[in-house]
Formats: C-alpha cells, sequence, structure tokens
C-alpha cells in the first residue's frame, strides 16, 4: 500500500468525515479508498456505453475560479457540434450551476463531459448518458402518426 498527500477543500473533508462517522468507518483512508473505488467502478460503468448518444452535464463551479468562465466558453465553442443548449443558474455568490444538454457519438460525449468536469474550479460534476438507438432500425408502431 502507497502513502500519498492530497489537498482537500475544507468543506469536503467535513462531508468525508461526517459520512466516515455515519457509516462507521475507523479512519478517512478507510473512507476514501471506498469511495474512489465506487467512483472508479462507475466510471468504467459510464465509459462501456458506445454508438449515439443524448446526454445531460450538470457541473457546480467557482465563478471566480481565474479564466474558468472563459475556457468553458472557449470548450464549448470548441465543440458545438455536440453541445444543444446550455442553462445557466445563480447558486451564490460564488457559485454558478450549468446544465448542457449535449448529443453525439458516447466517446464523443464522455470525453468532452469529463473535460469539463475535471477543468480547475469545477467543484461537482456529473453527467447522465442514453442511448438513441440511432443506426438501429425502427420499430413499427401502430399509433396513428409519423416520426420524422
Amino acid at each position: 500500500m502507497q502513502r500519498i498527500t492530497i489537498t482537500i477543500e475544507d468543506d469536503l473533508l467535513a462531508d468525508i468525515d461526517a459520512a466516515a462517522e455515519a457509516r462507521g468507518y475507523q479512519n478517512r483512508s478507510e473512507i476514501i479508498r471506498d469511495l474512489a473505488r465506487a467512483g472508479l467502478q462507475q466510471s468504467t460503468e459510464d465509459t462501456a456505453q458506445t454508438g449515439q448518444c443524448v446526454a445531460g452535464l450538470v457541473y457546480v463551479y467557482d465563478h471566480a475560479a481565474r479564466d474558468l468562465s472563459k475556457r468553458l466558453v472557449q470548450e464549448f465553442h470548441g465543440h458545438h457540434d455536440l453541445a444543444l443548449a446550455t442553462l445557466h443558474v445563480h447558486l451564490d455568490e460564488n457559485n454558478c450551476m450549468e446544465m448542457t444538454a449535449l448529443k453525439g457519438s458516447a466517446d464523443e460525449v464522455k470525453h468532452f463531459a469529463d473535460h469539463i468536469i475535471a477543468e480547475r474550479g469545477v467543484r461537482y460534476g456529473r453527467v447522465v448518458m442514453i442511448p438513441t438507438g440511432e443506426g438501429k432500425p425502427a420499430k413499427a408502431r401502430k399509433h396513428g402518426h409519423r416520426h420524422e
């Protein structure tokens, strides 16, 4: 086993400590290892998706973080083919939340979402991907109208 040093925000550490106490962990290392394993498993499940998809990308960020807003805008302009629409919400003096609808190939959507979430100053992020089934033959439906 390796010993590492990490830098973590006070609020996040308080949340980890509270979860550790509530779940009966003996120390921080145990809960951080379990949370890392769960995150890695979720990441593996998320990257297993292939084909075309739609997705919702939600992230909270510090709007005062150095050049973050500018970097985010540049990223979205560079991937305008994936981003359909974005909703911006002011949460408080320091934090904003954005929710973006994405559409494209699962690997491109996942790569883009991961890049946004990994930006310095993004405090929390999550992407939910839903396969569209494009490229598969459409099922015959009997409901009186056509879908184009």
